[in-house]
């Protein structure tokens, strides 16, 4: 009797676990979509005329144009987004870099080799982060002003790298913490010093928890926009404090703003397109045991 119920029960089990999977998988597509729909409408509001995109309710019918494109890239007579873009790219690549070699052996020393009360020193640095960004900002302008390095790309790299250094630290501290000892004391044995099992032994293994922090640390430089604001003005000038400047006293362009905002989402948008497998692996390093 036991022996019959047994299979009935698993049997009975199994179409209340597909129903499940399917609820679960609708309710992840229904979340894909709702955070999908904005980054689709601002697309299709890129390519209307000022006067569809103004509409309201808008109109779905409306005849496409690449006229906020051409705005957007200074054909029409406005000013180039080119010098803003690569002022972006500079601050953000030049900044990761930084922060990537200087998080690498710190985060090598709290968790291969951990140092005295490695956990305090990891709340410091996120501690660090808890500060409002506003609360330092007059502090950084009147320093800024005062050594002449207003409106200077090269001030954005070292406050975006200050400013990321911490994360990438205690993101590589749990990477690098699931790097095989036994590895590294075989390097050791062969002779290889501290810069050579870093980036012969340590990096290859740890790759993708690499990969992921310099995509965030990439991510936050690049949309940063209230240090950029303030302390830049047309030398320095970066793609988020440009995109700004199409909301004047005249009114907002739509079209314009959306055509704008579509061109500075690509870079990261396809930065996280080449690193996806890595930037998976790298967020789930650690996971499981």
């Amino acid at each position: 009797m036991s022996a019959t119920a047994a299979p009935r029960s698993s049997a009975a089990a199994r179409p209340r676990k597909s129903r499940r999977g399917l609820g679960l998988g609708l309710v992840a597509w229904l979340a894909g979509i709702v955070f999908f729909l904005p980054i689709a409408w601002m697309a299709l509001t890129s390519f209307h005329s000022e006067a569809d995109a103004a509409t309201n309710p808008p109109s779905f019918a409306a005849s496409l144009t690449l006229d906020g494109y051409r705005e957007f890239f200074g054909t029409g007579g406005g000013a180039s987004p080119w010098p803003a873009l690569i002022n972006s790219t500079v601050a953000s690549v030049v900044s990761t870099v930084c922060v990537l070699l200087l998080a690498l052996p710190a985060a090598y020393a709290l968790s291969i080799r951990p140092v005295k009360k490695w956990t305090d020193v990891l709340f410091f640095f996120l501690s660090t982060k808890m500060l409002p960004v506003v609360a330092g900002l007059l502090p950084i302008y009147l320093f800024a002003k005062n050594t002449g390095m207003l409106d200077n790309i090269w001030l954005l790299v070292v406050l975006y790298t200050s400013m990321n250094l911490p994360i990438a630290v205690w993101m590589m501290q749990s990477f690098l913490a699931e790097v095989p000892v036994a590895v590294i004391e075989a390097a050791r044995v062969d002779g290889a010093r501290l810069p050579m099992i870093l980036a012969r032994v340590v990096a290859p293994i740890a790759l993708p928890g690499i990969a992921a922090t310099a995509l965030i640390c990439f991510i936050f430089s690049w949309n940063e926009l209230l240090f950029a604001r303030v302390l830049t003005g047309v030398v320095a000038e970066t793609a988020p404090v440009f995109l700004t400047g199409f909301i004047t006293s005249q009114g907002l362009f739509l079209a314009k703003v959306c055509a704008a905002s579509l061109v500075i989402s690509l870079p990261v948008l396809a930065a996280g397109f080449a690193a996806q497998d890595k930037l998976v692996q790298g967020l789930s390093l650690g996971a499981v045991k």
